[in-house]
């Protein structure tokens, strides 16, 4: 799918793509910057001292990059998963259990897919930090663009974390994953705030 088809996708009326597919491709959109910038440092005697550090951030990057494409689809399954579980016939009772317990089943489901998007997102954001402070200072607002789309992967997963949990029958369960969504809420909005008045630092000292 071309990139006009998948926006047009998204677009209609469907419920997927959505909220949660788009969190993992602005993951991935974060990754790709991350790697443009490893890439453009790479080879530059200017960065000869961290050359080291950007072939490590280079096959880093490599690696988030097919987990965060294979979950724009994945989150989409788990929607339909649920939304199949919905689907079920309910006459009789025996068929009225099942179809609860596959519907919590499912929706577990789609809970943890996000959250896994959130804590891959919120893990290369140390990284993109390295990136953004060691690699090519000409590149480091593109450096500061993939913080902030990492960023919104995290918060626009955990959206789709507790939308779920909502739904979810199993205390235990919605209580561990509230309490791992608002950690990662957290780090994620304090990495990018930081590196963000770092930048900010920079070109405030520039213009004086």
């Amino acid at each position: 799918m071309t990139l006009k088809d998948f926006l047009a996708s998204i677009a209609s009326k469907e419920p997927v793509p959505g909220g949660g597919s788009v969190s993992a491709l602005c993951g991935s959109l974060g990754v790709a910057l991350a790697q443009m910038v490893t890439n453009l440092t790479l080879g530059k005697k200017k960065y000869a001292d961290v050359e080291e550090d950007m072939e490590k951030m280079a096959s880093y990057f490599n690696e988030f990059s097919e987990y965060f494409i294979d979950d724009i689809d994945t989150d989409s399954e788990a929607y339909n998963n649920v939304f199949s579980a919905f689907a079920l016939p309910k006459e009789t009772d025996e068929e009225k259990e099942k179809r609860a317990e596959l519907i919590q089943t499912a929706t577990k489901l789609a809970a943890k897919v996000p959250l896994h998007v959130a804590k891959k997102a919120c893990m290369v954001m140390d990284a993109i930090n390295i990136v953004a402070r060691l690699g090519n200072s000409n590149a480091v607002t593109d450096a500061c663009v993939a913080m902030m789309c990492a960023r919104t992967a995290v918060l626009g997963a955990l959206l789709n974390v507790r939308i779920n949990l909502l739904s979810i029958n199993d205390e235990v369960f919605v209580e561990k994953f509230k309490t791992d969504a608002d950690e990662l809420e957290k780090k994620a909005i304090e990495k990018e705030t930081e590196l963000l008045e770092w930048i900010k630092g920079i070109f405030e000292k520039s213009s004086e």
